[in-house]
């Protein structure tokens, strides 16, 4: 199974994403695993605490442009938009299967209604990052890395396009202009990761932490991570990710016209 659900305790559910032959690289058939197994935490009224965690020895290389899998969108899995359109030729088609299974995918994971926490270890890069991005908090081990390179292949970056927002916009541009891989501490200087701890310490650190936040009133923890994500709202994060958006589709579009892929 791409998708490994463990209750380390009963308040914390751990989903820890199980492809280590391919890196953790998200294929169609993991995207919707890791969302039943998210929503499986949502309904269990005992979960306070939901930890996102990779099988070793990485958390995630990003998508899997290579597994196209036998399953179609609208058709083997419940979508979470009404975009229509799967499986249609050109533009239209690769717009609105990356609209639902990797923008709004990611977007409903960060509004998930109860708190969720990041454990990075080792390679982190592109759609790795988003994942992690969706989640509340992130502890790295110290042998984590983050890169985003996409750039490199003609396009602006990932699909949740929040690198000003996780960076500043001197800093996200450098990750983007450079396709260079940042470690953990330059991460945690940044502000983008919370923690970083020993490799053997990150799995103890992470529910230690996740035991912390359990313990706190279930509403008011529930509220304020709404009143944090709508103040970034405000601010106009999310109009931002969907302009980005886009110009991500537009380089998709540009790269089809000249390079045929």
């Amino acid at each position: 199974e791409s998708i490994l659900d463990q209750g380390p305790a009963a308040s914390i559910a751990r989903i820890t994403m199980n492809r280590p032959e391919a890196r953790n690289a998200q294929n169609l058939q993991m995207i919707y695993e890791l969302n039943e197994a998210f929503d499986r935490a949502l309904q269990d009224d005992a979960v306070k605490v939901i930890v996102l965690a990779g099988s070793d020895p990485h958390f995630s290389s990003g998508h899997d442009l290579r597994d196209a899998g036998t399953k179609k969108l609208g058709q083997d899995y419940p979508t979470v938009g009404h975009w229509g359109g799967f499986g249609q030729p050109g533009a239209h088609g690769r717009y609105v299967r990356e609209q639902e299974i990797y923008l709004q995918m990611t977007r409903r994971w960060r509004n998930l209604a109860k708190p969720t926490i990041a454990a990075v270890q080792g390679k982190c890069i592109s759609g790795g990052l988003m994942l992690a991005w969706a989640c509340d908090l992130i502890v790295a081990s110290d042998d984590a890395s983050f890169c985003d390179p996409v750039v490199t292949m003609g396009v602006i970056g990932v699909e949740w396009f929040v690198h000003p927002w996780e960076l500043g916009p001197r800093k996200a541009k450098e990750l983007l202009f450079t396709a260079d891989t940042w470690t953990a501490e330059e991460a945690h200087r940044l502000g983008m990761v919370n923690h970083v701890v020993p490799r053997a310490e990150l799995e103890k650190f992470t529910l230690a932490l996740a035991g912390k936040i359990a313990a706190k009133p279930v509403f008011a923890i529930k509220l304020a991570k709404q009143a944090v994500n709508q103040s970034v709202d405000i601010m106009g994060q999310q109009s931002a990710i969907d302009q980005a958006f886009g110009l991500h589709h537009l380089c998709h579009a540009h790269n089809m016209q000249e390079f045929g892929m």
